[in-house]
């Protein structure tokens, strides 16, 4: 039976406090690693089969193996807080409810890269995660996990946290930097690479509070444990945000691949009021939508990938049958068009074109030839902007149309909505 570990203390009373996470066996894992080679270190967590929850779904030990050796070049770790898509929650939950955790996870990872500085940058609206990270970085500095020779060992480690202005760009790893050195944050081109030029110019892993939770679990019970854990190609926990019209959104840890059936009708039981579930996006808003036939789909990211859609963050909102389709589209896109950094033309002008055209769609002023348009317009910002954005918002309004194109068609058509007959 699988048994949570990275939520495991999160309804312990004072869960983000260094007492409690001791009291559950934290900080085990550091000791563990520091008794280890950082190359011994980097082959065990490539051995996990761990792949980064932040969307893309790369391994983690590999990113770490591309850092250079040399130990007299400045390295560094930045954590990936930035949780801006919408219907995600699960990184915030892990710094607000178990702080320790996520230190812990960072200081390994940053002894297995050689990187004696790292940064947490997290969104300006997280208030309480970002005092709870900073009250816990000082608890680690006085108990000697972090600071000069941790644990009587030679690895000295500094730790801070960064706060944003809240911008969804900042999510993209090279705005992520930009920002930390004080600039606007805007995507840069790859490449070169952060492994090689990252934050000051300097060889950077960054990975998200998701990935780097798991380090010490993997540490305390070997690669062989976690590689156990679901599908041999994505194997772990994973944490799945349910949100929309479900009777138990929330946070669940499940083990990587469960299916998307069990998810929803199982652990956030089922739809709410009676209604009829009409579509589900897997993974926050830029993941293309599915519907009822894909309930059984396994949710990891070989899986959804054959579906034609991704595990992205693994929030998932559920859409019932009273919801328009081509509404939920253009709320999707009105987020996408404010967030655009605005760096790239496809991507600054071609959102606000799309906004456009489907803003007069949905409130009926539609005309012949618009969804070939948006589909043009697709075209022309696919694969041309800086930074996955633009490819974010073409590939969830292609979902809206591989599944429910008629209700698009039928706006145009009669001038009002094909499910509430709103004008």
């Amino acid at each position: 039976m699988f048994e949570p570990v990275i939520l495991k203390n999160i309804n312990v009373a004072d869960s983000h406090k260094l007492s409690t996470y001791l009291g559950s066996g934290g900080y085990q894992g550091l000791k563990k690693a520091l008794d280890m080679t950082p190359d011994a270190l980097i082959q065990m967590v490539k051995d996990s089969g761990l792949r980064g929850r932040g969307g893309a779904g790369f391994s983690t030990g590999l990113k770490w193996s591309f850092i250079p050796k040399d130990a007299t070049l400045q390295k560094y770790l930045c954590c990936n807080a930035d949780e801006g898509e919408p219907g995600t929650f699960k990184d915030r939950a892990i710094m607000e409810y178990d702080p320790h955790q996520l230190i812990e996870g960072m200081a390994i990872a940053s002894y297995a890269i050689g990187a004696d500085t790292s940064y947490i940058y997290i969104r300006g609206e997280f208030a309480l995660a970002a005092d709870r990270l900073e009250d816990a970085i000082k608890e680690a500095y006085q108990k000697k996990y972090l600071g000069k020779n941790i644990l009587g060992s030679n690895f000295n480690h500094d730790m801070y946290v960064h706060r944003g202005a809240g911008a969804y760009i900042c999510g993209e790893e090279t705005a992520l930097l930009e920002s930390i050195e004080g600039r606007r944050a805007l995507p840069r081109i790859k490449p070169p690479f952060p492994a090689h030029v990252g934050l000051f110019g300097k060889p950077t892993v960054i990975n998200n509070v998701e990935t780097l939770a798991c380090i010490p679990h993997i540490v305390n019970r070997g690669a062989s444990w976690f590689a156990s854990i679901g599908p041999a190609k994505s194997p772990g926990p994973k944490l799945y945000g349910i949100s929309g019209s479900v009777n138990k959104p929330g946070l669940y840890e499940l083990p990587m691949g469960t299916p998307l059936r069990e998810i929803i009708y199982t652990h956030a039981g089922g739809i709410k009021d009676g209604k009829k579930l009409k579509a589900v996006i897997p993974g926050g808003v830029s993941a293309p939508m599915l519907t009822e036939k894909d309930l059984d789909t396994p949710m990891d990211f070989d899986s959804l990938a054959a579906k034609g859609t991704m595990l992205g963050s693994g929030a998932v909102i559920v859409i019932d049958d009273s919801m328009c389709i081509v509404k939920a589209a253009l709320i999707t896109h009105e987020f996408f068009h404010h967030e655009s950094c605005g760096k790239c033309t496809p991507c600054r002008e071609g959102l606000d074109w799309l906004v456009k055209v489907m803003r007069r769609i949905e409130h009926g002023q539609g005309k012949e030839g618009d969804i070939e348009l948006l589909e043009k317009l697709c075209v022309d910002i696919f694969g041309r902007t800086f930074c996955p954005l633009g490819d974010g918002a073409v590939m969830a309004l292609r979902g809206a149309f591989n599944n429910f194109r008629e209700e698009f068609d039928f706006h145009i058509k009669n001038k009002r909505c094909m499910v509430n007959g709103n004008r």
